[in-house]
């Protein structure tokens, strides 16, 4: 990876510090190359060109990794509590800091803990926040979980959050408690523990859905003392034919005449080869 910056001035020497400032290191932590030579104006007044030059330092993973903690440690500002300690981060570009939902800022509150804890091997909370995130994600959290336990009660049916930090999930908890006949509790292992939010007597049995165009005796076709289906005779009598006589005095009917073949048309007629 590779960092730089250009800049100009009178003289070669005040280019590079320049260009130095710009990069927030030492002289001798960068290297340069002259773009440009400084040229004098003719009788002082007319032509003449700055000096430009650019500096530029090759950075490591590890390198990038230690600028990154340098930037967070210079934002941070620190506010004593009663056995703890806020510490703040605020600048211009600290955004990144927070992570995906906080991911990023809680395992930097995790790791300052572990070594907080460890200077007189006695309980010493950390709050780590950043633009008021904490609060934020409360009041978030709080309204989440008032509407999940709403739902709860009104579907009689128990819903899961996705995981969360014991923090987070204790928020959860308490937001719950408001809500009258819903309660929640907890699930899962480490990283996948989450919270599952329910009505208070349990999930109450859900109403089957019976399948359109289904008999109750799981046959097809429609359910009995129904409309028979479209076309089909049903109970109808048979239909009595239009003559007033009896169908055994009708008169017999006359076969019909048989054309003759020859007179016949040869529409699709095939002819055998001889």
């Amino acid at each position: 990876m590779l960092r730089e910056a250009i800049a100009t001035a009178d003289t070669i020497e005040q280019a590079k510090e320049a260009a130095c400032r710009e990069l927030g290191v030492e002289s001798y932590e960068a290297e340069f190359e002259v773009l440009q030579l400084p040229v004098k104006k003719t009788f002082g007044l007319f032509g003449g060109s700055p000096a430009k030059v650019r500096a530029f330092i090759k950075t490591s993973p590890a390198d990038a990794a230690v600028d990154y903690l340098k930037t967070i440690l210079e934002c941070m500002g620190v506010q004593e509590e009663e056995n703890g300690a806020l510490i703040s981060i605020s600048g211009d570009d600290v955004g990144f800091i927070i992570g995906h939902r906080g991911e990023t800022l809680d395992a930097l509150q995790y790791l300052a803990g572990l070594v907080s804890n460890h200077v007189d091997n006695s309980y010493y909370r950390i709050t780590l926040d950043i633009g008021n995130y904490r609060e934020k994600r409360r009041e978030t959290l709080e309204v989440l979980g008032k509407k999940i336990a709403a739902k709860a009660v009104r579907t009689g049916r128990n819903s899961s959050l996705e995981p969360m930090n014991p923090y987070e999930r204790r928020i959860i908890h308490t937001a719950v408690q408001t809500v009258e006949g819903a309660k929640s509790w907890s699930e899962g292992e480490d990283l996948a523990r989450h919270v599952v939010i329910g009505p208070i007597e349990g999930e109450r049995p859900q109403p089957q859905r019976r399948p359109k165009g289904r008999r109750p005796d799981g046959k097809g076709g429609r359910p009995q003392g129904g409309r028979p289906p479209r076309g089909g005779s049903g109970n109808r009598p048979p239909r009595r034919d239009s003559s007033s006589a009896p169908r055994s005095q009708a008169a017999p009917q006359q076969p019909a005449q048989r054309r003759d073949d020859s007179a016949a048309p040869l529409y699709g007629r095939i002819d055998v080869k001889k």
